[in-house]
């Protein structure tokens, strides 16, 4: 790999595949001077929502002038988006000295998650941030991420998912999730199933960290004219807003809000007007996104089947239409029948599709069970062709819904504007 530039060996660590190990990310970052000690974190694992949170606490500080780094996975069309300060994606320039830094500095193999996570991590401390805002990759305990000793964990929500790295059952897969809950620290959970809450006490008491429930703890109430009120932990907001679409997006909020909070009560008192600022400037892209109008045109990553609930109830409140297209594409390690038995009935036709990575699912085995749901079923390989197709069978008063994957989402966006229909 000597020979190949910054951003091809970057992309090259993707063969490396998953590795649930701290040891090469723990010695790589000591090679770097340890930058991720040098500076306060936040960190949120769970199943959904994870990014959106990370995304509303990012907009809430930097509206308070707090210099915030933001670290999120997966990117939908450009790697920069995964690192950025005070709302600014990474410059190629400054990314790709990075990569030269880390890889000259790397003395054995990692992966391209552990090397994309070193490189924020080392952005960050340049950039002189005040505070990190990171996102879970997958699980917690044993991911890159948790290498720091955050002012604040989330956990949104668990559900079933990556199984065969997490764990078969919802304990287990709670039990990894909860490995980002320090010693002597705060976590903030959205998670309301039994079992799961169970498995995070057990972890917090162990730990003597104090966990804080949505629901008990701190709640939303809902006004008739969308906007809501916030009853936390130790404050009160009203008549809030939040510039994302859905309901779902109340609930992050209201996590997003009890991290304020606590922060709060560690000297990073925030006033309520930055907080209606940020809450009300906040951007997140390939969730609920409206590319079009008339026809409506919109972009959801959920991926398994809680947000595939998600997506179906936003979809009835949120958006008037005639008829909804549905085109659909996943990998191959998420549970399709649960996700297209909640969506399919939804939809008027659907466009069985495949997002350009090579776990993607061959949509023509989805076919046989999507028949079963829904006679209106086409397969198009290609997305871009899917896309032209759904806008031909579309008239201005019908919606397009792209979902099933990040991946799809980002190729959509990334070739929607250059389509003619």
């Amino acid at each position: 790999m000597a020979n190949l530039d910054p951003l091809e060996y970057l992309s090259h660590l993707q063969s490396k595949g998953i590795n649930l190990d701290l040891g090469p990310i723990t010695r790589l970052l000591q090679h770097l001077g340890n930058p991720q000690l040098q500076y306060k974190t936040i960190l949120i694992g769970g199943s959904n929502g994870k990014g959106s949170v990370a995304v509303i606490i990012s907009s809430i500080l930097h509206a308070a002038g707090v210099n915030v780094g933001l670290y999120t996975s997966p990117h939908l069309i450009d790697f920069k988006e995964r690192i950025r300060v005070n709302n600014q994606i990474i410059e190629e320039e400054e990314l790709l000295a990075l990569i030269d830094h880390v890889r000259g500095m790397s003395k054995e193999d990692v992966t391209y998650f552990e090397f994309a996570t070193a490189l924020a991590f080392l952005y960050f401390y340049k950039r002189h941030v005040d505070i990190a805002v990171l996102e879970v990759g997958m699980g917690g305990r044993l991911d890159a991420t948790n290498v720091v000793y955050p002012e604040v964990s989330i956990i949104t929500n668990i559900c079933i998912e990556h199984q065969k790295y997490l764990g078969r059952d919802l304990s287990a897969i709670a039990r990894e999730k909860g490995g980002i809950i320090k010693e002597d620290g705060v976590c903030l959970t959205a998670a309301r199933q039994n079992k799961v809450l169970d498995v995070l006490e057990d972890i917090s008491r162990r730990k003597r960290s104090r966990l804080y429930k949505a629901g008990r703890d701190f709640r939303i109430k809902m006004s008739k004219d969308g906007s809501f009120s916030y009853y936390g932990i130790l404050k009160k907001y009203r008549n809030l807003t939040v510039s994302l679409i859905g309901k779902h997006q109340i609930e992050n909020t209201a996590l997003a809000l009890g991290t304020i909070e606590i922060l709060g009560t560690k000297g990073l008192d925030i006033k309520e007007e930055f907080i209606a600022k940020g809450l009300g400037n906040v951007q997140w892209e390939g969730r609920l996104e409206i590319l079009n109008n008339l026809p409506g045109l919109v972009v959801d990553g959920a991926h398994n089947p809680a947000a595939a609930s998600v997506l179906c109830r936003s979809l009835i409140s949120c958006f008037t239409y005639r008829r909804l297209i549905l085109i659909f594409g996943m990998l191959d390690d998420k549970d399709y029948k649960k996700m297209l038995r909640i969506l399919g009935p939804l939809a008027d036709r659907i466009i069985l599709t495949r997002p350009e990575v090579k776990r993607a699912r061959p949509p023509e085995t989805l076919l046989p069970f999507t028949r079963n749901l829904n006679y209106n079923v086409d397969v198009i390989e290609n997305s871009e062709k899917a896309l032209v197709r759904a806008f031909t069978l579309a008239d201005k008063n019908d919606l397009i819904c792209v979902t099933g994957s990040l991946y799809l989402v980002g190729e959509i966006k990334k070739a929607f504007p250059d389509l003619s229909f």
